[in-house]
């Protein structure tokens, strides 16, 4: 007889598979990048997908390199430096999570 335990672990490959191939919606992404530069918004302008991060924000670099660490965990991709310094907007960012996803 197996124990719950026991089953978890054999079907843990199968949970991370399901879990990559679901869909994640733009706005869901953008609402999670927005969560996260929230503390750096300025004035009451909201943050929005044309907002640039570096220059909008009251974010440094290292913040933002913070920030892409932990949107990559969250979200289980892995955005090469190169990309990363080609970002600007939350737009952007967004649109290169999901794109990195959907290649996953």
């Amino acid at each position: 007889m197996r124990t719950a335990h026991e089953l978890t672990v054999e079907n843990d490959g199968i949970v991370d598979t399901l879990i990559r191939t679901q869909t994640v919606s733009r706005a869901e992404v953008i609402a999670e990048i927005c969560a996260h530069l929230e503390p750096y918004r300025t004035g009451e302008k909201p943050i929005a997908g044309d907002t640039v991060i570096a220059k909008d924000l009251t974010i440094d670099s290292l913040a933002i390199m913070d920030m892409v660490m932990e949107l990559e965990d969250r979200f289980d991709v892995s955005i090469p430096m190169s990309v990363i310094a080609e970002i600007h907007t939350v737009d952007q960012l967004a649109d290169t999570i999901r794109e990195l996803r959907a290649e996953g």
